[in-house]
């Protein structure tokens, strides 16, 4: 669904980063550097951003 607000693992606040590291990433910048860019240096943050799937708009007809 929605980009946890914060990691699962560590309970770093991720979700602020989420809108900024899409669009950077969606015009072609490297995914790495943009977490590196943003702060994001541990594994377990850094996963669940390159991880996620925004899935918001396949479930809400269903809602």
């Amino acid at each position: 669904m929605m980009i946890p607000v914060r990691c699962f693992t560590c309970g770093t606040v991720i979700g602020e980063h989420y809108e900024a590291f899409d669009e950077r990433t969606s015009d072609g910048e490297d995914p790495a550097a943009v977490l590196d860019d943003l702060g994001l240096t541990r594994h377990c943050c850094r996963r669940m951003m390159v991880s996620h799937t925004d899935l918001v708009d396949v479930v809400a007809p269903y809602q």
